[in-house]
């Protein structure tokens, strides 16, 4: 089993930062995907950006250039800088992981975190 424990969500004015969390633990393997995801009120829940255990980043194409996904490998951490936040942003951020092999196809199921909330004001 894996968990994922999400943190840094809170209130923010339109134009500010916050970085996003998020631990794993548990039986974690060596290659995986880690990634955010968000679910705003009444919608459904959308990709905001992945990366793999070597690094590659994939993102929603309205976040290009304003947020950043990292990871810390021997933490078992990956981030999410959001910069220039927008009130469109406010959303339940969620953290995603699942195991691959070394090609990168997926190996097992997802584990979710419980999500952590963003606020963005105007």
């Amino acid at each position: 089993q894996v968990q994922l424990v999400e943190s840094g969500g809170g209130l923010v004015q339109a134009g500010g930062s916050l970085r996003l969390s998020c631990a794993a633990s548990g039986s974690i393997f060596s290659t995986n995907v880690m990634g955010w995801f968000r679910q705003a009120p009444g919608k459904q829940r959308e990709l905001v950006a992945t990366i793999t255990s070597g690094g590659s980043t994939n993102y929603k194409e309205s976040v290009k250039g304003r947020f950043t996904i990292s990871r810390d490998n021997g933490k078992n951490t990956v981030y999410l800088q959001m910069n220039s936040l927008k009130p469109e942003d406010t959303a339940v951020y969620y953290c995603k992981m699942y195991p691959t092999n070394w090609l990168g196809a997926r190996t097992g199921m997802d584990y979710w975190g419980k999500g952590t909330l963003v606020t963005v004001s105007s």
